[in-house]
């Protein structure tokens, strides 16, 4: 019998992209201590980490030094499922017009809610930032609980509680998974499941707002319209 040894992970790899993640979360522009100092890592680390990413054009520095991540990362992004991408943006775009909501595309990735595609309403006073690439865990809001509720049970992270189990099954139930103050405070969402061809990863659509006159139930009436237009252009 021949036992086989996995191969070490690389830190400076694992680094390199923590560094990729702490940006893409930070709302402004980072300085290398601030960097140093959310990573727990030496000055001297970081700085590395950046002359490398920097070559590759994945983040840039401003005059003062500061760093924010750059539009190389753009390029790579848009060939992560690209035919969905594609296939969404258009619906995206008339539901957010219409509704004068951010609407976005979420798919799963392990234990959390990835946005792979976000648009804001075009002529909105104030709209509720939703950023391609903001992740959270799948155990939160309507995205999640729409894409769970595809799912089977032994599928789900061992995090499902009762209450999130109840509210998985009412979704599943009703078409549509609804959400209040789970992500970002007084952000009300509301979901459908984006069901695609088997080897893609669960995918739902979803509409965030403060406030609104419009009843969630038009609101996922109007998402069921688009993912059935999604669905039908990528042939799912």
């Amino acid at each position: 019998m021949t036992t086989t040894t996995a191969a070490p992970a690389s830190q400076t790899l694992s680094r390199g992209i923590r560094v990729l993640e702490v940006l893409a979360d930070a709302r402004e522009p980072l300085s290398i201590d601030d960097l140093a100092r959310r990573l727990d890592l030496h000055r001297s680390v970081v700085y590395r980490l950046l002359r490398t990413l920097e070559d590759h054009g994945l983040i840039t520095r401003d005059t003062a030094g500061r760093v924010q991540l750059g539009a190389r990362l753009a390029a790579l992004a848009a060939g992560v499922a690209h035919d969905l991408h594609a296939e969404a943006l258009p619906e995206l775009t008339a539901i957010a017009n219409e509704l004068g909501m951010t609407c976005f595309l979420a798919v799963l990735d392990r234990d959390e809610c990835i946005t792979l595609a976000s648009v804001e309403p075009r002529h909105a006073v104030a709209a509720v930032a939703q950023r391609p690439g903001a992740r959270h865990s799948i155990t939160v809001g309507a995205p999640s609980k729409a894409i769970l509720s595809t799912l089977d049970p032994a599928e789900w992270p061992t995090a499902v509680d009762d209450r999130l189990r109840a509210e998985i099954a009412e979704t599943a139930r009703r078409g549509y998974a609804t959400s209040h103050d789970e992500v970002i405070p007084t952000v009300q969402s509301v979901s459908v499941p984006l069901r695609l061809r088997g080897g893609q990863r669960p995918a739902a659509i979803a509409a965030v707002y403060v406030a609104s006159p419009v009843e969630p139930e038009v609101i996922a009436q109007r998402l069921h319209r688009s993912a059935s237009a999604i669905r039908g252009a990528l042939g799912a």
